[in-house]
């Protein structure tokens, strides 16, 4: 019997073996996609405790705490920090089988050295040995990332943000590279008047430019791209439910963005028309300056109503959606490609059903750049053993997954570094069992910087970011 989290770990064959520990377990990490807020890296953040930086804006802890009962209090209330800690060791043992139970232990032997079992009896002394850690210098933000071999980072920012920690982080001269990435969702919010209003109030005074009209935001949202540029961003990113791709006419969204202004809320015909638009000049914009193109589809947002108006967005009240998305998406990149203007472009979904259909309209479009069309990593309810196996043998049956660019931790933690030695390891055994069964030639010279290229490489050539 294998001991839990042994050497080996995820590993199933000699291959497998072989490839990470001689391959893929050295190589370094660049973390394209992440929410970790700039502003900590920036002052080299020091945690109060364990209970901050493990629990604090962590959604996967806290769905598992609310299905063990655990009162909301003591999850994004302003309970005691030893009573959430206490609470949440107390959820460990009954998160066996989901990959939360792995995460947790994997995080507490790779920064804290901790390989103790969580569970009530033991969780005072984990709790007091980890704060005593996260108050020596060694455990601010900036030792963390360079503990875990971290060569870059892109975060995820408004283009109404000033990125003033983005500039501190620079002038600092921090060894890790910390990227802004550009996110213009709430340019799409005519369904939302008020909020959209407000954002614009932001957009309005960091652009100089008086939008009245979609020729004025467009203007706005481009002069901050060009600011992005400036601060090294190559990367947009979207998060939407569907792709925007429906037919529009100028005259007509320019009527339903100028209504918006007025406080008059779309029509969900009008939002899918407006938002196209928008979509389609943003694509535009990202072309011209070789930028690539992320899509996260699929999330069904806030379905709680009265744990949205408690607690707010992003608390562990999203799921997967069931939208169609296909014939949207291939319109979107048909009108881009049909004027050369499509950029490189990263498709996430979070319904695991969709791999296969991203998958194929991806391959209708690539051409003249290595992977220029690339079936994102496996996001969110899919980053763990089964989704990361599903998501790359879709990619290996339908495209190339040689040329894929792995692994993001979409995390707003600091602690969440140890999923990609997770994603290495899922990768190495899946390749691993095709040349056990023949299915690969048992040929390192071949698979082996086939799994580095995948666990780094490919990632740094694919977006061109100094690391």
């Amino acid at each position: 019997m294998r001991q839990f989290l042994d050497e080996n770990f995820l590993l199933t064959t000699n291959t497998a073996i072989e490839l990470y520990h001689s391959w893929a377990a050295s190589m370094p990490i660049f973390d394209y996609h992440c929410h970790l807020p700039p502003a900590q890296i920036a002052e080299n953040h020091r945690f109060a405790g364990i209970t901050d930086i493990w629990l604090g804006g962590d959604h996967y802890k806290w769905r598992v705490m609310r299905a063990n009962g655990v009162p909301e209090e003591l999850i994004t209330g302003n309970g005691d920090d030893w009573d959430k800690f206490s609470a949440w060791a107390a959820t460990v043992p009954r998160t066996v089988g989901n990959p939360l139970y792995q995460w947790t232990h994997l995080e507490l032997r790779r920064y804290f050295g901790i390989d103790t079992l969580v569970n009530p009896d033991t969780s005072r002394e984990i709790y007091d040995k980890c704060n005593a850690l996260l108050a020596s210098d060694d455990f601010r933000v900036r030792r963390l990332m360079k503990k875990m071999n971290v060569r870059a980072v892109c975060t995820t920012d408004d283009p109404a943000d000033d990125l003033e920690h983005h500039i501190a982080v620079r002038e600092s001269e921090f060894e890790i590279r910390v990227y802004p990435a550009y996110r213009p969702d709430k340019a799409f919010q005519v369904d939302r008047p008020d909020a959209l209003n407000q954002w614009l109030d932001r957009l309005e005074r960091a652009s100089d430019v008086d939008i009245g009209t979609i020729q004025d935001l467009l203007t706005a949202l481009e002069k901050r791209m060009d600011f992005f540029h400036e601060m090294g961003c190559r990367i947009s990113d979207h998060g939407i439910s569907v792709p925007f791709g429906e037919g529009f006419d100028m005259a007509a969204v320019n009527r339903v963005f100028t209504a918006a202004r007025r406080g008059t809320v779309a029509s969900p015909s009008e939002h899918l028309e407006y938002a196209s638009a928008v979509m389609y000049e943003l694509g535009k914009m990202y072309a011209a300056r070789n930028w690539t193109f992320q899509l996260h589809l699929g999330a069904l947002r806030n379905n709680n109503a009265k744990m949205f108006k408690a607690v707010g967005p992003d608390t562990g009240y999203d799921s997967i959606g069931d939208f169609q998305i296909a014939a949207q998406l291939t319109n979107l990149l048909d009108r881009l490609d049909g004027t050369d203007e499509l950029p490189r472009t990263i498709l996430y979904s979070l319904n695991p059903n969709d791999n296969e259909v991203l998958a194929a309209a991806l391959g209708s479009f690539q051409g003249g750049v290595p992977g220029k069309m690339q079936l994102g990593t496996a996001w969110w309810y899919n980053d763990q053993r089964d989704g990361m196996e599903k998501q790359m043998t879709v990619l290996a049956n339908i495209g190339l997954l040689s040329r894929f660019v792995g692994m993001v931790t979409d995390s707003r933690s600091f602690l969440s570094y140890p999923r990609h030695e997770y994603f290495r390891r899922v990768l190495c055994d899946l390749v691993g069992s095709w040349v056990e069964r023949g299915e690969a030639p048992n040929d390192m010279s071949l698979v082996g910087p086939m799994v580095q290229d995948v666990s780094y490489n490919n990632a740094v050539n694919y977006f061109g970011l100094e690391q």
